[in-house]
């Protein structure tokens, strides 16, 4: 049986059908003629990998879910939109990782067609090998290669995790460390929860205790997106962010936080929307956050399928 207080099972269920709620209802103006004409470019662009990103946690966690189609109807609509891709290389420093999150993404398996096209022309340049880029961008970059299933240099995820700052931290003020970066660390190394970590035991008690320290400080600071993250994390270290206090405390803001539509409006309390906010500027501020929470909650209801999420690819090791 477990433990956690009703309190908080309630308040999980509470997040998460009010973040699907929001995020499936507001999902279709993404690709909509006013979003193309209220939208900047890449936000809109970035927006849409991001709901693809949801989108497959979705269908692994909750496939039942009747709010999950309209997801799914929205992101295949972009997919097969001639333009989008040309859209993902607007923005020059993001160009290839966009391009490549666009083939992982794609939910109908980018076996053949743009998508595919795209990942073949990445795999037959320098971007999928380790170059001269931080750690912390060859975890990210071998997570989505793998998803896609396209061969790679990246180093194993054991050795990328030992060249990331997290095996350092706990001798580190908590004030000194990147709480997203240690996140989307663990995140990219557990499939945002859908797969165990590749750690032994002892070093995941050593991450979680910094993890935790990070949600105490987050939660200090009313940092909504962060904090979520952080108790995704939490769960992918095995742990239940619901029985961990800082994993509570960290629920119990966001959903103080959630407003009555569903939505979290803003990144952190100091940057809640306004009540006078546009909806458009509203849209804006709510939407990566609320993404997040919907992601956080889905994972930690749906727990894992303990099939592994990631396509197997040639992967040759090299030297960081």
């Amino acid at each position: 049986m477990s433990t956690r207080s009703a309190g908080l099972d309630e308040a999980l269920a509470g997040l998460s059908a009010g973040a699907r709620r929001w995020t499936a209802r507001h999902a279709p103006y993404l690709d909509s003629p006013a979003a193309r004409a209220e939208l900047p470019v890449v936000p809109r662009v970035k927006a849409l990998l991001q709901l693809a990103m949801l989108r497959r946690s979705w269908e692994r966690c909750a496939p039942a879910d009747p709010l999950l189609p309209g997801v799914t109807g929205v992101v295949e609509r972009a997919w097969r939109d001639p333009d989008f891709p040309r859209l993902l290389t607007l923005e020059g420093r993001h160009a290839r990782q966009f391009e490549l999150m666009y083939g992982a993404l794609d939910p109908a398996g980018a076996a053949t067609g743009a998508p595919r096209a795209v990942l073949d022309r990445l795999a037959a340049g320098s971007y999928l090998t380790p170059g001269r880029k931080p750690p912390f961008l060859h975890l990210e970059a071998r997570f989505y290669a793998d998803l896609a299933g396209v061969p790679h240099r990246f180093a194993p995820y054991e050795e990328l995790y030992a060249a990331s700052p997290l095996p350092r931290a706990a001798t580190l003020p908590v004030a000194d460390l990147d709480g997203c970066q240690v996140a989307h660390t663990l995140c990219y190394l557990g499939d945002f929860g859908l797969r165990g970590l590749p750690l032994p035991e002892d070093e995941r008690e050593r991450a979680l205790r910094v993890v935790e320290r990070l949600t105490d400080h987050c939660v200090g600071l009313g940092d909504w997106d962060v904090t979520a993250k952080l108790l995704l994390a939490q769960y992918c270290l095995g742990a239940d962010p619901l029985r961990t206090p800082s994993g509570a405390a960290g629920l119990r803001m966001l959903h103080a936080a959630q407003a009555p539509d569903g939505a979290v409006p803003g990144r952190c309390a100091a940057e809640r929307a306004p009540a006078d906010a546009t909806p458009v500027e509203y849209f804006r501020k709510s939407y990566k956050v609320t993404l997040v929470v919907a992601l956080m909650t889905l994972v930690v209801t749906g727990g894992r399928t303990g099939e592994p999420a990631l396509t197997a690819a040639t992967a040759v090791r090299e030297n960081l």
